[in-house]
């Protein structure tokens, strides 16, 4: 049976996970700490980071979805036009860095087989479209993750103001990129892909 994730459990539940101890309103408080095991009896789409659940924002907007698919199109195109055998373009699947962190990005290019029912290694490049309930995590707690990662490139599009911010790891941190209407992307030693951003947006 599919359950929703409370955001505090009760006490007898509470005896049977890792709690996180936070201070709020002038009070300590016990927040549960959820694992894999039970992000998978969840209803809905949800993330997990850290042990706690974020619920997926409602379905897209019609502008967020036409821009995923135009972009998830470029990259797949790209990809087919180049020597990139081993890497392709996904739209959202679960990105699971541990027991207690599964991510769904909007879009990822992945090199290398997904042998599980979930992607158990880091992709080679990530984009996340913003939406006004997600802006504050993909800029912040999924930008660290994915430096933490090492996911080559980070991509956050912002529809409403119609940019691209590309993001690549270079000594193990992020440094922004500059593009004009298109841009390159080295996934890996013998693979790499030029993509048309300007007119996604438009």
């Amino acid at each position: 049976m599919k359950v929703i994730p409370p955001l505090i459990t009760r006490w007898d539940n509470l005896a049977r996970k890792k709690p996180y101890l936070y201070y709020m309103s002038g009070a300590y408080k016990l927040l549960p700490h959820y694992t894999y095991k039970d992000w998978l009896l969840w209803e809905g789409k949800w993330e997990l980071i850290d042990g706690i659940p974020y619920a997926m924002s409602p379905a897209p907007v019609p502008k967020h979805q036409r821009v995923a698919a135009e972009l998830r199109y470029e990259f797949s195109a790209a990809l087919k036009k180049s020597n990139c055998v081993k890497c392709r373009a996904y739209d959202p699947i679960d990105y699971k860095i541990n027991e207690d962190t599964i991510l769904i990005p909007d879009i990822l290019i992945v090199c290398g087989e997904i042998q599980k029912p979930y992607l158990d290694f880091p992709p080679a490049l990530v984009v996340e479209i913003l939406s006004p309930s997600t802006a504050l995590k993909d800029r912040n707690t999924k930008f660290q993750l994915y430096e933490q990662e090492k996911v080559k490139y980070y991509l956050i599009v912002d529809t409403d103001t119609s940019t691209v911010e590309i993001y690549q790891l270079v000594n193990d941190k992020y440094e922004p990129q500059t593009f004009s209407n298109s841009a390159l992307f080295e996934l890996q030693e013998d693979c790499s892909v030029t993509v048309q951003l300007a007119n996604i947006l438009s």
